[in-house]
């Protein structure tokens, strides 16, 4: 392979893992799943998939969790 084209071949990469890695710091991803539910990837190793229903429940409570969250702050762990 001629040099011209191994350089080429490794800005394309180089930018490719630059796109990579700003995908990856920005967190938190929604998509539609094969069944059609939601699943929100970047919480943890597997996304998390719920029917719209069962998202809009959860949202509903979402004071409600975080008060709760507020009020067993000393007993509940954080991961780094």
């Amino acid at each position: 392979m001629p040099e011209e084209d191994l350089k080429a071949e490794i800005e394309k990469l180089l930018k490719e893992n630059e796109q990579l890695k700003t995908k990856s710091d920005r967190g938190l991803s929604l998509k539609v799943s094969e069944k059609g539910g939601v699943s929100l990837y970047g919480i943890g190793r597997f996304p998390i998939t719920l029917y719209k229903e069962q998202w809009r429940k959860i949202l509903g409570i979402a004071s409600e969790i975080e008060a709760f969250i507020k009020e067993h702050e000393p007993t509940l762990k954080s991961k780094d």
